[in-house]
């Protein structure tokens, strides 16, 4: 975080809530995304005791693709998204690649780690998804992942369940041809942001 410092000391007035989500929004429309709208008005405080308790994300694995979609649907609609909303975040796995010593899981999901695109659900509908059984030419001890014949990308059990899932796989065929992420994250952002006139929003200022 070091590195909008500088942008904080132009800026003293902005809180760290707001330059945090904000550097998000500019990242993600850096890597391809659409315009993503974007609206002031976050508190910070001193510590952590009036955040929500940790453990409200979403899990990769419930152990079966039902029970992984359930819980999907518990974390997404407790915050008010619908099932073509979520899965839309879900998208957002394009980006970047798990790491063994964080999460215990390995891998890219998109040979371009750092481009913003539709590659998560056409991959997840045109290749063969395997349970993955080495890692570098030893057995796999990690948790329940998939790969495709190559072995360089991976899928978790949650990106499988949203093709296993009649319903969400509706949306992974619709956003397979064109992705607009920009709402979905737009109103993730907004979660808990007081609604006010004098609070403006940004459309993409910096990129």
């Amino acid at each position: 975080m070091k590195v909008l410092e500088p942008v904080k000391d132009l800026h003293p007035s902005l809180t760290y809530a707001d330059l945090y989500t904000f550097s998000g929004v500019v990242a993600a429309e850096y890597a391809g995304s659409y315009r993503v709208p974007y609206r002031l008005g976050r508190v910070d405080h001193q510590d952590g005791s009036t955040s929500p308790e940790d453990g409200r994300l979403p899990d990769a694995d419930k152990g079966s693709p039902e029970k992984t979609a359930h819980h999907m649907r518990d974390v997404f609609s407790r915050m008010g998204f619908t099932d073509k909303e979520m899965v839309c975040l879900m998208g957002a796995h394009t980006l970047g690649r798990c790491h063994i010593d964080r999460s215990g899981y390995w891998g890219p999901w998109n040979k371009a780690e750092n481009k913003f695109n539709s590659a998560l659900f056409s991959f997840l509908l045109d290749m063969k998804w395997t349970p993955k059984k080495t890692h570098n030419g030893e057995p796999w001890t990690g948790p329940l992942q998939y790969e495709n014949p190559s072995g360089e990308l991976m899928m978790l059990p949650s990106c499988m369940a949203m093709i296993q899932d009649e319903k969400m796989k509706e949306y992974v065929v619709l956003y397979a041809r064109n992705q607009d992420f920009s709402a979905a994250f737009g109103k993730l952002l907004a979660l808990g942001v007081p609604t006010s006139p004098r609070l403006h929003f940004f459309q993409g200022l910096f990129c």
